[in-house]
């Protein structure tokens, strides 16, 4: 673990709000001004805005045994600075699980301004169990133990100690850590300590990343190449060569030797202070990192994008991808024997059905939408699954439970199934095997070739997000057995970019405006692919009070103001349908008729198109255009004057490419106007070179929905 959890969701919050207000970012770097020829300082016209709350000081030390057990402390000293500090700092919340994890707070110390202090009180440290779980008692190990800080202040200073202890975690002796110091400003000066039993250090045990050449080397031996299918292995890749700080330069790192501890640092933080200490059984080895206002500031934008994508520090046991893989494996392994009402409800879900594409597809239904997933992050239960009979009975699950009956079902009527561990990102940006670095559980049936998330609830069968599709997996193994003997290569793969049918969007509208200007329009969607699974996931997360709000935002997103009335949806667990989504809109005031004429735009959404690309850096390749996947969208509108009102349209569009084709069409008769657009995006990108050709396509789609219609009154 890295920064305790009220940390990390600060400098995440600070983070957010750098990129939602534009001028924060740029008047949080330092002004440089002119002096007169006396060198006298002129005053800022404009103070930069100070960071909510400052971090002065963090202190992290975190020791490992040999067995696997580990005991962190972090010790923060935090200035408040506004109201929004406070409230940020009002309460500490460190998540655990208890069957595992231990969390002590010895110290939490308010100081304020006037010289006054107080301690808080051990009354003021609550311990419940986490708020996913709340109405999932078998959960209930994973829990939150809250401070909270009553009589904060802004100007106070906050100062707080906590300890938290690992023992006999479910995947001991292994452990794995990543770490990276602050570049936003947030943290002041910052202390990070790693201690290691000398017992259990590989014989060259810092490795430092000095490049990118040296980052591409250590990807080559621990990480997949682009382009790999499914269920085929990757390329052999070239061996590692790398420079090892504690041996002459040009010396290559050895191979990792079995149950012992690899440490890589970038170079931006390679300057560490190495301590020895202790005797025999005892001796250990510290590594202390130091970083401040002044180093963040020379380093911020000294590496590569590819290195920035790397922790600062990473520290494991065994680095090996194989044996993480087997460690996962064993822990979510099936026992010898089924229960018998798993086999029994195996039979059930399949009966009838011949191919195994259909009983993949009888056990998904049954755990994606009969079992209620709990939103724990992977691992938070330590890759231990519950009992297959426990699972049933209480009607819901962790994404790895769900994986663990899912498999004992499959296996149950001769189906094989494996887990597919993917990140947040697409690319696995990790030397260490660490799985921390996952955040899904996917199941792998290759009897039938499907990859599957049972624990997205309402996905159809098939259907993954965008975010997951082209991410780099590691697949632990089927049933039959682990993929322990195989390089870490045959271990990776990249997820599928397609879906299992086409995706289509269509919205229709159909509406009417009186002689007052008032519009009312009824807006009908129907939606297969991407868009679809973002809408069901919504509108089953939300309680059903909470329905008309999702519409109005997909209402405001589609350019239509006006107050969403009349709402329904259609069942987000009915995934074989489109999913489907109506509502009326009525907006009073839409055209003043006493203009003379009016003009008003087609009442249909804007199409989104990727934006043309920017000009890239000297020396540096143009990147392909992304259009994401596949899509057909049809809009339509059928538009209903007055009596007594004349229209006039614009003419319709046709432009037509590989990549893509676009249509408009325009009519008026009578009192009634009609209006359609339909853009086929047919492939996922474009490659640079046609970016002249991309920009005149964009150019005629724009052009076309900002023409207006012209309108005569009553």
């Amino acid at each position: 673990m890295g920064l305790p959890g009220l940390l990390h969701h600060f400098l995440r919050t600070v983070a957010l709000l750098c990129s939602w207000v534009a001028f924060f970012a740029a008047a949080a770097l330092p002004q440089q001004l002119p002096q007169t020829e006396k060198s006298e300082p002129k005053p800022s016209a404009e103070k930069a805005p100070e960071n909510p709350a400052q971090i002065e000081l963090l202190e992290t030390r975190i020791r490992f045994e040999a067995n696997g057990d580990s005991r962190k402390e972090v010790h923060a000293r935090v200035h408040i600075n506004n109201e929004l500090g406070v409230r940020q700092f009002a309460r500490l919340n460190f998540d655990y699980n208890r069957s595992f994890e231990s969390v002590e707070i010895p110290l939490v110390h308010i100081t304020h301004p006037s010289g006054g202090s107080a301690d808080i009180l051990p009354s003021a440290i609550t311990d419940n169990p986490n708020l996913a779980v709340l109405n999932a008692p078998a959960y209930h190990d994973v829990r939150v133990k809250s401070v909270r800080i009553l009589g904060l202040e802004p100007g106070d200073t906050l100062e707080y100690r906590v300890i938290t202890t690992v023992s006999h975690h479910p995947l001991a002796p292994g452990f794995w850590l990543d770490h990276s110091f602050d570049r936003i400003g947030v943290v002041s000066e910052e202390h990070f300590q790693i201690v290691l039993p000398a017992s259990v250090l590989a014989s060259s045990p810092l490795i430092v990343a000095k490049n990118e050449k040296d980052r591409l080397e250590l990807e080559s031996r621990l990480g997949p190449a682009p382009g790999c299918g499914l269920c085929g292995g990757l390329p052999p890749r070239s061996k590692l060569s790398l420079v090892v700080q504690t041996k002459p330069t040009g010396e290559t790192l050895p191979q990792a030797e079995y149950g012992k501890v690899q440490l890589f640092a970038k170079q931006s933080v390679s300057k560490v202070s190495i301590e020895r200490s202790g005797q025999g059984s005892d001796a250990q080895v510290s590594y202390t990192w130091q970083s401040n206002a002044a180093l963040q500031k020379s380093d911020r934008g000294s590496a590569s994008a590819a290195l920035q994508d790397l922790p600062d520090i990473e520290v494991g046991r065994t680095w090996r991808w194989p044996e993480l893989s087997f460690k996962l494996y064993k822990a979510l392994s099936l026992p010898d024997e089924l229960p018998k009402v798993v086999i029994g409800l195996a039979r059930q879900l399949t009966a009838g059905l011949e191919t195994p594409l259909a009983k993949t597809e009888g056990i998904y239904d049954f755990v994606s939408a009969k079992l209620r997933t709990v939103d724990l992050p992977l691992g938070a239960t330590g890759f231990k699954p519950r009992a297959l009979e426990d699972t049933l009975s209480s009607g819901y699950a962790t994404q790895e439970d769900k994986f663990f009956l899912f498999q004992a079902l499959a296996k149950a009527v001769g189906l094989e199934a494996a887990a597919a561990l993917i990140g947040p990102s697409k690319k696995l940006a990790s030397l260490v095997a660490n799985p921390a670095r996952f955040n899904h559980l996917l199941v792998s049936v290759t009897s039938c070739a499907c990859l599957l998330d049972p624990s997205l609830d309402v996905a159809p069968f098939r259907v993954l997000p965008a975010s997951y599709r082209g991410s780099t997996a590691l697949f632990l193994g089927m049933d039959t057995g682990p993929m322990v003997d195989l390089p870490p290569s045959s271990m990776m793969g990249v997820i599928p970019h397609d879906l299992p049918f086409p995706s289509v969007q269509k919205v229709d509208l159909i509406a009417s405006l009186d002689d007052s200007g008032k519009l009312v329009a009824k807006v009908k969607y129907s939606m297969r692919g991407d868009n679809e699974l973002l809408l069901r996931l919504a509108f089953h997360q939300a309680p059903k009070e909470k329905w008309k709000e999702i519409a109005q935002l997909l209402a405001l997103s589609d350019g239509f103001r006006g107050q969403v009335i009349n709402l329904t949806a259609s069942d987000p667990y009915a995934t074989r349908e489109p999913f489907t989504v109506d509502y009326e809109i009525t907006q009073p005031k839409f055209v003043d008729w006493s203009k003379k004429p009016v003009r008003v735009p087609a009442l249909l959404p804007q199409l989104g198109l990727p934006d043309p690309p920017s000009k890239p850096a000297p020396g540096a390749a143009a990147s392909p255009i992304e259009l994401g996947t596949p899509l057909e969208v049809q809009t339509s509108v059928t538009l209903h004057l007055p009596p007594g009102a004349t229209a006039q349209v614009p003419t319709g569009t046709s432009v037509n490419r590989d990549y893509a084709s676009f249509s408009s069409q325009y009519s008026a008769r009578g009192q009634t106007i009609t209006a359609t657009r339909h853009i086929n995006f047919l492939l996922r990108e474009i490659p640079a070179a046609r970016a002249t050709d991309y920009n005149a396509f964009l150019h005629a789609v724009q052009s076309d929905q900002a023409q207006l219609f012209t309108l005569v009154g009553p």
